[in-house]
């Protein structure tokens, strides 16, 4: 029986093929979870420092996105200013109007006192909004408000504006149109409110204009960041798919040859039967 090879005792043709089963299937099962996850680092001893990288670029998309609530509400803040002030430049215009009518000489003062009914309440009004808040913070009242406005924490003020005591639109708020002379100092007195609303309508256009180049950046940046996380971690599915093709061929080959090297013992044990 020259020539003839077969172990008995310990199968070493088998144990070879099933240890090689072995990998392919581990393999096989590691490609179905990143295919499954969408993820090519699925546990930590996939690419340690791999896995650190993307913790840090899913920390920095995190900061950005807090970042982005927080411009995103003041810009809220800066439109609920605007929308308040462009009432009140209506009001001030009406206001003004009623003064330049109330210096009328061929009216009464029965007829000044209509008007300055009118010029009261419009005072009223703006009073009332110099009070006015947005989600418990004042919109008025002349204080600073900060913003965070990147990932970093870096914060910025806003021009701040005013419509309470000591202003301008409180001074005309005081004023009537109940005589000439009054009328005429009201006048004067709304003409210098207007001029400090376009000022402050201003102040709240440049906040707008700068919160929305900042919205804009950190568009821009939490997109680069995703992106740039996105080719350390997410799975390649087209290359993927190939590799989990690959190794499924190689399972079922692995599985035909563990099987071929199993049954080599019985052919040996067919042998010596035949030798007997």
């Amino acid at each position: 029986m020259e020539g003839v090879s077969m172990v008995i005792n310990t199968n070493t043709t088998a144990n070879t093929a099933a240890s090689m089963l072995e990998a392919s299937n581990a393999n096989l099962s590691k490609s179905l979870e990143r295919l499954s996850s969408g993820s090519k680092i699925v546990t930590a001893q996939d690419n340690p420092s791999g896995l650190a990288v993307s913790m840090e670029f899913s920390a920095q998309s995190s900061d950005i996105t807090a970042a982005q609530s927080n411009v995103a509400d003041a810009n809220s803040f800066t439109q609920t200013q605007d929308g308040y002030l462009q009432q009140v430049a209506t009001a001030l215009n009406q206001m003004s109007q009623l003064a330049v009518e109330a210096q009328d000489s061929t009216i009464t003062d029965s007829d000044r006192s209509l008007y300055n009914q009118e010029y009261q309440q419009l005072g009223s009004y703006i009073a009332n909004v110099a009070t006015k808040a947005f989600n418990g913070v004042s919109l008025f009242n002349g204080a600073n408000n900060t913003v965070t406005i990147d990932g970093d924490g870096s914060s910025w003020t806003m021009g701040a504006v005013n419509l309470g005591n000591g202003t301008a639109y409180a001074t005309a708020e005081g004023d009537t149109v109940s005589s000439t002379s009054a009328a005429s100092t009201a006048l004067t007195d709304v003409t210098s409110a207007i001029s400090q609303l376009a000022k402050d309508r201003a102040t709240v256009g440049a906040n707008e204009a700068r919160l929305s180049y900042t919205s804009n950046q950190l568009s821009v940046e939490q997109t680069n960041v995703e992106s740039a996380n996105s080719a350390v971690s997410d799975v390649n599915v087209a290359t993927e798919s190939s590799n989990y093709s690959q190794l499924s061929v190689l399972v079922q080959s692995g599985t035909a040859m563990l099987a071929q090297a199993n049954a080599l013992p019985q052919n040996a044990l067919k042998l010596i039967e035949n030798l007997v």
